[in-house]
């Protein structure tokens, strides 16, 4: 890793709420409204109370976003610059801060504005920033993203899975799983581990005792089964057993 790219990595940080959606308004606004951008403070102050594509929906005031702005500078992930006017605007530097390509940044973007969500939803989604045209392109570049833990995995491969991105505060991603009922993985990629359903033991078999003293049952010492082969081999010799014994008494009565 060159040194550059050592310490753009070194800057990455977990986000607040607010700075959440301060950059992902710059991401979204820079490839949907590129003859708007960079935005103004009362742009952002709108794109980040905007209904639609938001979840939470926020209510944001001037001085919350300028504070957001303020600390997204000092980690160099947004600029401040001035149009013709001198008025300040705002760009971000996600390419340069989390070292990544457009689609890649489109995912981002898209998981910093609305959160969690599935992969299918995810792809629809981050496609109207930049086309990724089906799953398979989309989990390409979310399997880089998670090699670099910009992408956190909620749950396990399959229909519906589970995403956020990697710039939750420890305790919101925690948060996060609780809600969705899901616990930190113990390893990467690997799924939740679910108990083994306990098999049922098997009913000895009931034999007629010919006479008083004969015993019943299996062998004293017989070893205890740990799985279902050992507990099939432990039922067959306990058969043999009484079949040997049953053999053994109807001699000795003949």
């Amino acid at each position: 890793m060159d040194m550059e790219a050592e310490t753009t990595e070194r800057r990455i940080r977990p986000l607040d709420a607010n700075e959440r959606r301060v950059l992902g308004v710059l991401i979204e606004k820079g490839k949907t409204t590129p003859d708007q951008y960079p935005l103004s403070l009362n742009a952002l102050v709108t794109g980040c109370n905007q209904k639609s594509n938001r979840d939470p929906v926020m209510t944001l005031d001037e001085e919350q976003v300028t504070r957001a702005i303020a600390s997204l500078q000092a980690s160099g992930a947004v600029a401040e610059v001035f149009g013709s006017g001198r008025i300040p605007r705002y760009r971000h530097l996600a390419y340069e801060w989390l070292g990544v390509g457009k689609e890649e940044l489109a995912i981002v973007g898209e998981l910093l504005l609305r959160g969690e969500q599935t992969e299918g939803d995810l792809r629809g989604r981050a496609s109207r920033m930049d086309p990724i045209p089906d799953l398979d392109e989309l989990r390409r570049h979310l399997d880089a993203l998670a090699a670099r833990g910009l992408v956190v995995w909620l749950s396990p491969p399959g229909r519906g899975r589970m995403l956020t991105h990697g710039l939750l505060p420890e305790e919101k991603l925690e948060k996060v799983r609780r809600e969705l009922g899901i616990g930190a993985p113990t390893a990467a990629g690997a799924e939740p581990a679910t108990a083994a359903a306990p098999v049922a033991a098997p009913t000895p078999t009931s034999v007629p005792a010919a006479h008083p003293a004969a015993p019943c049952g299996p062998p004293p010492h017989a070893p205890a089964p740990t799985d279902v082969a050992d507990r099939l081999a432990a039922l067959e010799a306990t058969v043999d057993g009484l079949q040997a014994r049953l053999a053994a008494l109807e001699a000795a009565l003949s």
